[in-house]
């Protein structure tokens, strides 16, 4: 197993802006670190449960893959697009809402953001199973991906922190930014370019 090649994807993957880490740093700009906290305690929780789902269930859901892949690309795409209006309305003070700050909420997003459901679709089958196959090692994997990912999830967070003064001066700048990036994704992700 070339472990450089394995870390190297897991952490481009995970660190790079997508739907669940452009929410987190949202919900940072908009709302306190315990809110944010427990959305990323959601999305890490059904990280890892997808995580486990594809070691378990790698030929099953290779068998029936394309039809998943369609119907979760048209609807990851429509809610990343309901979160990008909900970034941009967030300029207005009336217009907060923690809805993106709850555990459900970055729960649900995992399960719906295709950008981590192909992760999780790749990362097992690729980098793991053509050298380990036994449940042990398996689950080792799994926590040490799920471990990636929630470093991930707190590096936007931290990095959310740090920068919210900058952001909350600059809000409407940074959330129409954050909504543009949110659309970027959906229409990647729906397969139309």
């Amino acid at each position: 197993m070339n472990l450089t090649a394995f870390l190297v994807y897991c952490i481009v993957v995970t660190f790079t802006p997508g739907p669940t880490n452009i929410v987190i740093l949202c919900t940072v700009q908009h709302n306190s670190l315990k809110q944010a906290m427990k959305y990323v305690w959601g999305a890490t929780l059904a990280f890892g449960l997808l995580l486990a789902a594809s070691a378990l269930l790698n030929r099953m859901l290779a068998g029936v893959l394309p039809g998943v892949l369609t119907v979760m690309q048209a609807v990851g795409s429509l809610y990343m697009l309901y979160l990008a209006y909900q970034i941009y309305r967030m300029n207005t003070a009336e217009a907060q809402n923690h809805y993106t700050s709850s555990f459900a909420s970055g729960l649900l997003m995992q399960f719906i953001n295709p950008k981590v459901i192909l992760f999780t679709l790749t990362v097992i089958p690729g980098y793991v199973l053509p050298y380990y196959s036994s449940p042990p090692m398996l689950t080792v994997f799994v926590m040490v991906i799920t471990i990636i990912g929630f470093l991930a999830f707190m590096a936007w967070l931290v990095f959310g922190a740090v920068f919210r003064a900058f952001l909350q001066a600059h809000r409407r700048a940074a959330n129409t930014v954050m909504a543009l990036f949110m659309i970027y994704s959906a229409v990647m992700v729906s397969g139309i370019l």
